[in-house]
């Protein structure tokens, strides 16, 4: 028992090193003061953070990214919440089977996916490069809308709805008034979540980006093509910051183990 647990221990460190060690170099590296990534940096400096904001492509995909993912995550919570409502209401055949079809985005390849939405919006029916973006965000962020607030209806009481019925009041006002302020906290964290899988997203975004109009993650893929250096790395450690402080945020408004 002592010496299979000795093996978990390693195995389990082994890992973690494997995925922090790569975040460790990343974040080092943003401080050198090198016009080149190197590990170790030589020099301490802060210059390349300040380069982040005079990269003209950075800002342009920062702007799209941030259009992008707010307005494709606000459109997801327009629908994705009355769809987990209907979700929870709903017999369990029935259930089963829509829940399948609703989630069935997270169980394909990203690169399925945008390369599928790239044939269809793009290349079939033509559409404009930004209203493509919107069309291919909206898809992968509705999954997690649906998720995260189904599981807050999970342990929402619908008595206290029916209750409301038999006093006279309508479906849609005991939704808007009974239902969505007790899931409130359940609907910001789903904002939140798929607001960040929108923003960081580069295999649909890969596919369905186009000349002057791409996200973050596709300009820096660029970026790094051509110009190896710390800029990507001071900007890669600013959005890990940004992760991190969403996920705490979503930590506390409803707790990650809630969600999983």
């Amino acid at each position: 028992m002592r010496k299979k647990n000795i093996w978990l221990t390693l195995m389990s460190s082994l890992v973690f090193a494997f995925l922090i060690i790569p975040l460790f170099i990343v974040v080092v590296t943003a401080f050198g003061e090198s016009s080149a990534i190197q590990f170790p940096i030589k020099g301490f400096s802060l210059q390349w953070f300040e380069e982040v904001f005079k990269t003209k492509s950075f800002m342009r995909g920062m702007k799209t990214s941030l259009f992008i993912s707010i307005w494709a995550t606000v459109a997801s919570i327009i629908v994705g919440v009355p769809a987990a409502y209907a979700l929870a209401r709903g017999t369990v055949k029935r259930r089963a089977l829509l829940k399948n079809v609703f989630l069935s985005p997270t169980f394909v390849p990203g690169i399925v996916i945008g390369f599928a939405l790239f044939q269809f919006l793009t290349i079939k029916l033509q559409m404009k490069i930004i209203t493509s973006l919107f069309m291919g965000h909206f898809l992968i962020s509705l999954p997690y809308i649906i998720r995260v607030v189904g599981s807050s209806l999970e342990h929402f009481d619908f008595s206290i709805e029916e209750a409301a019925w038999t006093l006279g009041c309508t479906k849609s006002k005991s939704f808007i008034k009974i239902v969505l302020p007790n899931i409130s906290s359940g609907i910001f964290a789903s904002f939140m979540l798929a607001f960040i899988n929108s923003f960081n997203n580069i295999p649909v975004s890969m596919f369905l980006s186009g000349p002057g109009v791409q996200t973050l993650p596709i300009a820096l893929m660029n970026h790094i093509e051509y110009n190896y250096d710390p800029t990507v790395s001071a900007m890669s450690v600013m959005l890990m910051l940004c992760t991190i402080l969403l996920m705490w945020v979503i930590e506390k408004t409803l707790g990650l183990a809630t969600i999983a």
